[in-house]
């Protein structure tokens, strides 16, 4: 019986990647070391850097990015320490042989990464960020013709000089995300962006299951995936 490949969504926070990994076609399971009441699919509390890998067909990764952006460049590297976690997660990753995607902010110790942006899926932020993958994945560009909001910050606020949205349900519609809260909107990705990629990364796999079963014809009738 075909089924929907297994994607583990490793420091998930409250679903943002998961979302759009569901629409592209996989079955997500996530992990964070915090409780997540809002996340859409099946949930772990657990720490994401001992959370058995076996069982998946991909990993998705998000490791913290404090240590990688505003702390960081306010000289508090010594408060966050205990968040270099791009380098340890490769290194898991890696010893997985599946394909996997890392994500992280501007700035963060990636190899090779794309960036991508809101505005090249229509959406009303920015919010750019990195994903480094082991497998060849190229990026939209920019479409920055009209001005976008924020989304960041202790809550929603009109500042003078200052683009951000003006309360939740606006931070929501820009970000494509309907089910957060603020703090939860501020540390999201939005799903369109690994919607985008899950459709790339499924396409991966069921070229590499098709060249599996071609070699070995005993696995032909039992394939992994839907068509």
């Amino acid at each position: 019986m075909s089924r929907k490949p297994r994607l583990l969504d490793l420091f998930c926070g409250a679903g943002g990647a998961a979302m759009g990994y569901a629409r592209a076609g996989f079955e997500v399971v996530g992990v964070d070391i915090k409780a997540q009441p809002r996340y859409p699919f099946e949930f772990h509390q657990a720490d994401a850097m001992i959370f058995p890998l076996e069982g998946f067909d991909a990993i998705h990764a998000s490791p913290p990015c404090q240590a990688y952006s505003a702390l960081r460049r306010l000289g508090k590297q010594g408060h966050v320490a205990r968040y270099y976690l791009v380098e340890p997660t490769r290194l898991r990753l890696w010893g997985t042989d599946l394909p996997y995607v890392i994500e992280n902010v501007v700035g963060a110790p990636l190899h090779a990464p794309i960036r991508l942006c809101g505005s090249s899926f229509g959406l009303n932020v920015q919010r750019h960020r990195l994903f480094e993958t082991n497998f060849l994945l190229l990026a939209p560009p920019c479409q920055h013709n009209k001005e976008s909001i924020g989304v960041y910050g202790d809550h929603p606020q009109i500042s003078k000089g200052m683009n951000r949205a003006r309360n939740l349900r606006e931070a929501q519609e820009a970000m494509g995300i309907k089910w957060m809260e603020w703090r939860e909107l501020c540390e999201a990705i939005p799903p369109d962006y690994t919607q985008w990629i899950g459709e790339h990364l499924l396409a991966k796999i069921r070229t590499h299951d098709r060249h599996r079963c071609q070699s070995s014809r005993s696995r032909c009738g039992s394939s992994m995936f839907t068509a």
